[in-house]
């Protein structure tokens, strides 16, 4: 067979990591109705894991997006960087987020609430504060 089993046009067509994405624009687009003017020069990414320098089986090397204690972060906050005009950025970890999810209704509400967590702490609110 040297053709797709479905159409482009349907959603079985769609990649695990384009639902992902989908996802993330919801929750965003979500919290941007209310809180638009304070999210303007935010930008959203996506990535399949955090980045990890090394992984030496005695001792994890921790890089910049692992946490001390060697647990795997589900995303990241990179605050505005002025002296190089760089937006605030979030980033959230694909891989990591799947893995705690048991399908995806219950994918939706994490990714929901990680974005939550991480404009909040962008903002310097409280989460509550920002989805109700």
């Amino acid at each position: 067979m040297r053709r797709p089993l479905v159409p482009a046009e349907l959603p079985l067509s769609r990649t695990r990591a384009e639902e992902f994405d989908d996802l993330v624009l919801d929750a965003v687009e979500h919290l941007e109705r209310r809180w638009r003017s304070e999210l303007s020069g935010v930008e959203f990414a996506v990535e399949e894991v955090p980045y990890v320098e090394s992984t030496d089986p005695e001792r994890l090397v921790h890089g910049s997006d692992v946490v001390e204690d060697g647990n795997v972060p589900l995303a990241r906050l990179l605050p505005a960087r002025a002296d190089e005009q760089v937006p605030p950025r979030i980033v959230l970890y694909r891989r990591p987020l799947e893995v705690r999810s048991r399908g995806r209704a219950d994918l939706a509400d994490l990714v929901h609430d990680v974005v939550v967590e991480q404009v909040a702490n962008l903002l310097g609110r409280d989460p509550e504060e920002l989805d109700p």
